[in-house]
């Protein structure tokens, strides 16, 4: 429902706080140019590949942490500041199991955190946000890929105030928070390090938050 909500509910100035139990969805400004700040959106042009099961292999790690906590969906775990993820999954059998489970977590709390930043225009925690992030998908969900670190890792080598890939993993698109006057050279280095690697020349462009659908007149 992500892409869908998105669709419907988008806002000029906006980002969307969804919480996908209840499905409410909660309009958080966000207009990163009016701070000095580009939201560039890094197309690596690898397509996304899901079909070899990796994405429900994810899915099954943790429902089975889950089951191992004795609850039904990993947000009743409580993972409060003063409780770290390690301490809350403790009881996970598997260790593989608990690594998945841990990004969960620790994901659900950096949204909250991001959604803080943005209330009060902080882009520089934001992107250090974003950058915590893609490590936590990288090192515990295991969903990127060598060609998606290399974009996000040149990104904030070059500039970028915090990167990290978005969508379901295992290729697509890297978003990165750049302020203004290095939004040309990170693109720049972005096209640079994927080309001495091999990969193709990614599509790089700035992006903002926008209205979503709208009936036709």
């Amino acid at each position: 429902m992500l892409d869908q909500l998105a669709s419907l509910y988008g806002q000029a100035g906006r980002a969307l706080l969804i919480d996908f139990r209840d499905m409410s969805v909660l309009p958080v400004a966000f207009d990163p140019e009016a701070a000095g700040v580009a939201l560039l959106l890094i197309d690596s042009r690898a397509r996304h590949a899901h079909a070899g099961g990796d994405y429900a292999a994810r899915r099954a790690s943790c429902e089975r942490a889950a089951a191992d906590l004795g609850v039904s969906s990993l947000r009743e775990v409580q993972d409060h500041p003063a409780t770290d993820a390690a301490s809350a999954l403790a009881a996970v059998r598997d260790p593989l199991d608990a690594r998945r489970a841990r990004h969960v977590l620790t994901e659900n709390r950096r949204v909250l955190e991001v959604v803080a930043a943005l209330e009060v225009a902080d882009f520089a925690a934001a992107g250090g946000l974003f950058t915590a992030s893609h490590a936590s998908m990288r090192d515990d969900f295991g969903i990127t890929t060598d060609h998606i670190d290399l974009i996000a890792d040149t990104a904030v080598a070059a500039g970028a105030l915090g990167a990290r890939m978005t969508g379901g993993g295992f290729g697509g698109c890297v978003i990165a928070l750049v302020p203004l006057d290095r939004a040309e050279a990170v693109a720049t280095a972005v096209r640079s390090a994927t080309s001495e690697a091999g990969f193709r020349e990614p599509a790089i462009g700035r992006t903002r938050a926008a209205a979503g659908a709208a009936p036709c007149a």
